[in-house]
């Protein structure tokens, strides 16, 4: 892997950890967290996207899907910490 892609990779799954946790009311993990979270969120969502048949490209596309998978990821966390 380039070092650009895993720069690009990192701060991608930084912004939608954030996200994530900022539209889960408050469920970040700190940066190192939300890095993590975004990025098995990014696997996640583009599972989830290629289940219902949707595609994402891009920057912006990328950014979605990861922020999507994220909050799934979030939530069934929340429903296991119960």
């Amino acid at each position: 892997m380039e070092t650009n892609s895993l720069i690009a990779v990192l701060i991608i799954g930084a912004l939608a950890g954030w996200l994530a946790g900022t539209l889960m009311k408050g469920r970040g993990f700190g940066i190192l967290g939300n890095i993590v979270v975004g990025i098995v969120g990014a696997f996640l969502g583009g599972i989830l996207f290629g289940f219902l048949g949707l595609s994402a490209s891009g920057l912006v596309g990328s950014l979605v899907t990861a922020t999507v998978g994220a909050i799934v990821l979030l939530f069934i966390v929340g429903l296991i910490k119960k």
